[in-house]
C-alpha cells in the first residue's frame, strides 16, 4: 500500500456521507462549469448561449480536447482527422449485421464501441499521443454505428460516410440516404454542442472512474454508453418524446395528462434536475428551436404540447424543464425516431467522455470512495453440515 494511501485510511476526520455522492466534489476539472443557481452552463470559460449561436460541434470538441477555440487551420486540421476516420472495420460492420432488429440501439452502441477496440493496434497504448488519436477514432466512428444499425434494421443498406462536410452534415446523410437541408444541419450541429459535456454527471463519472483504474479509452467510453442508457440519465427524452406522442393519439389536454400522473404518483420526465435550481440553460435553447422547426414546418402542435406541460409543471411542483425535455420534440422534428434520441445524446457526449478521459490521466489517481457499513453484526459461523 502506498503511503498516501495510508495516511488516508488513518486520518482521524469523518468521511464525508451523502446518498448518491450529492453535492461531493470528487476531483478537480477545467472542462466545464455549472451554476445552478443562476442556471449557467460553461465549457472553458465560455458560456453555452456564445457557443450554440457561434461555433460549429468541431470546435467544440478542439477546445474540450485542447483547452482553446481553434483557428481556422487547426480547425481543418481537426475536421480532416475526423473525416479520415469515419470508415467502421468490416467486422464491426458485421456485428451490426447480425445485431437483432428490435435491440435497444444504446446496447448495439456499446456493443459497437467495445469491439472497435479489438481492430485498433493501438487501443491499450497509453501514452497522450495515442490517447488523443482514439479519442478521434471513437468520436468518427459512433455516428457511422449510430446510422449504420438504424438502416439494417429498416432493411435498407448502410451510406458510407462522406470525405466532406460536418459532422452533424455527415450523420444526417449517412442515416437518410440524401443530404440534409442547411436548417436541419444547423440545427442537429446546435444539438451536438449543447451535450457535448456536463461536468461529472453519471456517464462521465462512470468513464473517468473506469479511466482511473488505467483501463483503455475503449472500455471507459463503454462504460460510459452503459450509464446513459438509463432511463433517468440519457434515456430520458426518449420517454419525453414517448409521453408528447401518447397525447396526441389520445387527444388529450396535456395539461390535463400530467396532472393525472402526478396524481397517481408517476414520474413527468424532463423535469427536475440534480443541479440545476431553474431552468436549463441547454433547455432555454432547445425551446426556442422546436419553436422555429414548428413555425417552418407550419405545425405547432409539439411546441404548444410542450410549452402546456411545462406551465402545468410550474404551477404544481414548482419544477422547470432539463435538457431532455426539449431535445426530445427538437430531434422527432428533425425526422429521428425516439430509441436514436439518447444514442445520438451519446454521439455528442463522447466529445466530453473523452476529454475527460484526457484529462484524468494528466495526473491520475485512483478513484476509490468508500460505502458505510450497515448489515449485521457478530454473527456466529456455523459449519455447513449443522446449518
Amino acid at each position: 500500500m502506498a503511503d498516501n494511501d495510508v495516511k488516508e485510511l488513518t486520518t482521524n476526520d469523518a468521511p464525508v456521507k451523502a446518498r448518491g455522492l450529492e453535492g461531493v466534489i470528487a476531483l478537480e476539472s477545467e472542462l466545464s462549469s455549472i451554476d445552478g443557481q443562476k442556471g449557467e452552463l460553461v465549457y472553458r470559460g465560455y458560456d453555452i448561449h456564445d457557443l450554440a449561436e457561434g461555433a460549429c460541434f468541431e470546435e467544440v470538441v478542439h477546445l474540450l480536447w485542447n483547452g482553446g477555440l481553434p483557428t481556422q487551420e487547426e480547425l481543418d486540421t481537426l475536421r480532416d482527422e475526423l473525416r479520415g476516420e469515419r470508415a467502421l472495420p468490416a467486422p464491426v460492420m458485421d456485428i451490426l449485421r447480425n445485431a437483432p432488429d428490435d435491440a435497444h440501439p444504446m446496447a448495439v452502441l456499446r456493443t459497437a464501441v467495445s469491439s472497435l477496440a479489438l481492430y485498433d493496434g493501438e487501443a491499450d497504448t497509453m501514452n497522450p499521443q495515442a490517447n488523443r488519436r482514439k479519442a478521434a477514432r471513437i468520436l468518427a466512428q459512433i455516428p457511422t454505428i449510430i446510422a449504420s444499425f438504424d438502416r439494417l434494421r429498416k432493411g435498407l443498406d448502410p451510406v458510407s460516410p462522406l470525405n466532406d462536410g460536418s459532422m452533424a452534415h455527415n450523420f444526417l446523410y449517412m442515416l437518410n440516404g440524401e443530404e440534409p437541408g442547411e436548417a436541419a444541419e444547423r440545427i442537429f450541429d446546435v444539438c451536438l454542442v449543447l451535450h457535448a459535456d456536463h461536468g461529472l454527471n453519471a456517464s462521465t463519472f462512470t468513464g473517468r472512474v473506469i479511466g482511473s483504474t488505467l483501463s483503455d479509452m475503449y472500455s471507459a467510453v463503454s462504460g460510459s454508453i452503459g450509464a446513459l442508457k438509463g432511463p433517468l440519465h440519457g434515456g430520458a427524452n426518449r420517454e419525453v418524446m414517448r409521453m408528447l406522442l401518447e397525447i396526441d393519439e389520445q387527444g388529450a389536454d396535456p395539461a390535463e395528462y400530467v396532472r393525472k400522473k402526478l396524481d397517481d404518483g408517476e414520474r413527468v420526465m424532463g423535469f427536475g434536475h440534480r443541479v440545476y435550481k431553474t431552468m436549463d440553460p441547454r433547455a432555454a435553447i432547445l425551446r426556442d428551436m422546436v419553436k422555429e422547426l414548428s413555425e417552418e414546418e407550419g405545425e405547432m402542435k409539439w411546441y404548444d404540447y410542450s410549452m402546456a406541460i411545462l406551465e402545468a409543471m410550474r404551477e404544481d411542483k414548482g419544477i422547470d424543464p432539463n435538457v431532455d425535455f426539449f431535445s426530445a420534440s427538437t430531434y422527432y422534428q428533425l425526422g429521428l425516431d425516439p430509441d436514436l434520441f439518447t444514442p445520438i445524446f451519446a454521439l455528442s457526449r463522447t466529445a466530453g467522455w473523452t476529454a475527460h478521459l484526457l484529462e484524468q490521466w494528466q495526473d491520475n489517481r485512483l478513484i476509490r470512495p468508500r460505502a458505510e457499513y450497515v448489515g449485521a453484526e457478530n454473527q456466529t459461523f456455523v459449519p455447513l453440515a449443522d446449518r
